[in-house]
This record gives C-alpha cells, sequence and structure tokens, in this order.
C-alpha cells in the first residue's frame, strides 16, 4: 500500500511539472527577427520556441506601439529578459529595445494570420456546422432558369421556402458527425457551394441570382443566411486551460492518410473547453501484437505523431489544422494536449 501512495504521489508531481513546465528558448533562436509577408504566428513561434503553444507566456505587449497584441509584416521583434525571464516584444528599433511610451505608430498592412489561411480556405467562408433540422427546414433549389438542373455564378435559379435574407448562401448537405465512443451526434456539415441575391420574392417561391461559386448548384441544394464571416486571425498557440482527450473523426478532401496542412475535425468542441489558437498533440495507435508466450493480443502503447491547432470550435466538436506531422496519420488517431 505504502508503495502504491508513493507511486501516485510521483506520478501526481511528473503531471504536475508537465503541466507547469516553462517555455523552453529554441538553442538556435535568434535575438531579433523582422516578420516579413507570408509569415504566421505559429511559423514565428516555432523560430524562438521549442513549444510553440508557450507563446503567450513569453509574448510582452509593448505599450510603444498602436495594437500591441498584433504583429504586422515588417514589425521588429527582440528577444528581451525581463526579471531574468525571456520576453518576446516588438520594438521600433533593430539596435535599440526602449519599452517606455513614445509615439505610436502602426503599419498599413493586415497583421499576419496565426496559421495559413490558404490551407483552410473553404472554410473561410460559409461552410458550417448545423443541426438537421436546421438545414432541411431551409429553402430548396427547384431548378435553373429554362429548366437546368445545374447552375453556376452568373446564372438564375428558382427556389422555394421561406427567404432567409436578401443575400444567401447556398449549401449542400455533407458529412453527418458522430461520436465513435459514445455514438452522440455532433453536428451535421453543411457545404457552401455558391451566393447569391434574393431579387426577386413571390410567395414561398424565390428568384436569386448567383453571385459566385465553387462548385455547380444542383436541385436541392438549401438556402441559408450567407455570414460572410471571416475567420479571426487574432488568436494564437495556446494549450488547452483543462485536460482534453478526443480522437480525429474526418478529414476534409476524403483521403485515407493524414498529413501537415489537411483539415481535420475532432469529437471535442466548447463544452470541453477548446478554443480558436488552442494546440493538441496527435497519437498515433500502437500496433496490435501476439504475446508470444501468453498467446494474448496486446495494443502497443500510442505514440505522438503530430500536432494540430484548433481553428473554428462548435459545440460538441471542432475543425483544426495539422500543423506538423511525423509520419502518416489517420482517422481515428487520438489528440490531447500537448
Amino acid at each position: 500500500m505504502r508503495k502504491l501512495l508513493y507511486a501516485l504521489a510521483a506520478t501526481t508531481l511528473l503531471i504536475t511539472s508537465w503541466a507547469h513546465a516553462a517555455p523552453e528558448l529554441r538553442s538556435d533562436h535568434p535575438e531579433r527577427y523582422t516578420v516579413v509577408k507570408g509569415d504566421t504566428l505559429w511559423d514565428i513561434s516555432a523560430r524562438f520556441l521549442n513549444n510553440p503553444w508557450y507563446w503567450p507566456e513569453i509574448w510582452h505587449v509593448n505599450p510603444q506601439v498602436a495594437n500591441p497584441h498584433l504583429i504586422y509584416p515588417g514589425d521588429r521583434l527582440a528577444l528581451v529578459y525581463i526579471d531574468g525571464k525571456p520576453r518576446i516584444t516588438k520594438v521600433a528599433s533593430s539596435d535599440v529595445v526602449k519599452l517606455s511610451p513614445k509615439v505610436r505608430s502602426e503599419p498599413i498592412d493586415t497583421p499576419i494570420p496565426a496559421i495559413p489561411l490558404d490551407a483552410i480556405g473553404s472554410f473561410l467562408t460559409d461552410t458550417r456546422i448545423v443541426s438537421p433540422e436546421e438545414i432541411n427546414g431551409a429553402p430548396y433549389v427547384l431548378e435553373g432558369e429554362d429548366g437546368r438542373i445545374i447552375t453556376g455564378a452568373g446564372d438564375k435559379l428558382y427556389a422555394r421556402g421561406e427567404k432567409p435574407a436578401d443575400k444567401v448562401g447556398i449549401f449542400r448537405r455533407s458529412k453527418e458527425f458522430r461520436d465513435p465512443e459514445t455514438g452522440e451526434f455532433l453536428g451535421l456539415e453543411a457545404r457552401s457551394i455558391a451566393r447569391g441575391d434574393v431579387a426577386r420574392e413571390n410567395g414561398d417561391l424565390l428568384t436569386v441570382n448567383l453571385t459566385s461559386s465553387s462548385e455547380e448548384v444542383r436541385i436541392g441544394d438549401r438556402l441559408m443566411v450567407s455570414e460572410d464571416r471571416r475567420l479571426t486571425t487574432s488568436f494564437v498557440p495556446s494549450a488547452p486551460d483543462q485536460d482534453v482527450e478526443g480522437q480525429m473523426i474526418s478529414v476534409d478532401g476524403g483521403v485515407s492518410q493524414i498529413g501537415q496542412f489537411d483539415v481535420v475535425a475532432i469529437n471535442r468542441g466548447t463544452r470541453e473547453g477548446l478554443e480558436a489558437g488552442n494546440v493538441m498533440a496527435v497519437l498515433k495507435s500502437g500496433n496490435l501484437v501476439r504475446d508470444p508466450v501468453t498467446g494474448e493480443t496486446i495494443e502497443l502503447p500510442s505514440e505522438r505523431a503530430g500536432l494540430l491547432m484548433v481553428f473554428q470550435a462548435y459545440e460538441k466538436m471542432s475543425y483544426g489544422l495539422v500543423l506538423q506531422a511525423t509520419r502518416a496519420l489517420t482517422v481515428g488517431d487520438k489528440v490531447t494536449n500537448p
């Protein structure tokens, strides 16, 4: 019993030490770095830190610039030490580090994103997670002008249902997500197909002019409010505030193997404490082997094989972008705190 208590105490100490581990600088970290177009916050974090998700712990807000939380191309970053601890801050000069107030300045540009936005382009506009009732109750496409069964940008189509808004998105029912462990329904993906303007309303009959399309619009596709939303670029890499364990349950594009910059869905969301910017470690399930002595089938331990960052979190599930993969990943691989 005493040995068991000692073991539990040692395990608790190890977990506590891991949870509060200090950020470690890379051995080849720069003392200064000038941000260039195309950089992401993850790239910059990885230049300075062994574990880039510790970025919030070393970022020092400098009051000498406007919007000090945002980083722009052309900004100069410097590694400084405050109370003996390493900090990264924006500076006005590559030669002199001053943390005192001065005339505020701001580059005429857009801030760098946390992750490469072109890798998640299809999720930047309207693709969303909805309930079956929401998409089943939405207006649906009857046909295109002149009886066409397929339409695209520049075409006119007719739909039936209550007008959701003047500007609409056309969606197609896509994947249905369920928790592989419990069978719980997590959400339904409504994939964005096109956008249009409602030109005429005649009772429950709608005439829509398509302004853009990424795929051919078909009979039965649904009309919903066009959110015209853009993914925020202001979140930063961070570990979840609490322990989270889940699985990758789908990969965008239907590929069998998952690699860097693939978009994946995981079966954990805001109710488990996940939020945009959270970094998760991907664990590759161990192989099943037969014990040559006992004849038992044994599963080998899971091994860490990658990292992903959550960029969009819903109540029961989230979308993430794979940032690192040391080996091919697959649906069903576990995700956990980094």
